[in-house]
């Protein structure tokens, strides 16, 4: 597995070697070591998993402190366009997205840090998203910033098709977030 930094400090992306074979394919999902060598989160309390159509948005969504969440997101199947987003006021990248296509078949993760957004769009049909979580969900410090604020610029691939839940349309403007 190896890790490599992106252009939002903290966001990382990691590529795991996947070993195929007649029978199919292996690779590491996870490997505390890694992390470790890079001084980023290995505590993980809970693990979630979503499976969504193609053209679901879900997020962006983030926990407010106390219960901050560094996330760690790989797709088991189908394909994902994967967003983080900035949200440290002070922050070089404050407002700044970062995105890239996750599939199983391309090995990628991604690491997002606390102080972030993230959100995805399924572009298969039972595409199935697992990420781990540093901390508990709570709903009191649940919070969001909408997927489709311009200000944020982010060329989702079937913004013409994108289906969200009804809380996630309800969710702030970058500017109604800094107010």
């Amino acid at each position: 597995m190896e890790i490599f930094s992106t252009p939002l400090e903290g966001v990382y992306v990691l590529k795991s070697k996947i070993f195929h074979d007649e029978r199919g394919f292996f690779l590491e999902s996870y490997k505390e070591s890694i992390f470790k060598e890079k001084n980023i989160c290995t505590a993980w309390v809970q693990d979630n998993v979503s499976v969504s159509s193609r053209g679901v948005v879900r997020g962006l969504h983030f926990q407010r402190d106390p219960s901050a969440q560094v996330k760690f997101v790989r797709v088991l199947s189908g394909k994902a366009f994967d967003v983080a987003v900035d949200l440290r006021k002070g922050s070089k990248t404050f407002g700044k997205s970062y995105s890239l296509e996750l599939t199983c078949a391309n090995g990628l993760a991604l690491y997002i840090p606390e102080g972030f957004a993230h959100g995805f769009q399924a572009l298969e049909d039972k595409t199935v998203l697992s990420y781990k979580c540093s901390r508990f969900y709570d709903p009191l410090s649940e919070s969001g910033i909408l997927w489709d604020d311009p200000e944020l610029n982010v060329d989702w691939p079937l913004k013409s098709l994108a289906l969200c839940s009804p809380k996630d349309m309800k969710l702030f403007s970058m500017k109604d977030f800094l107010k």
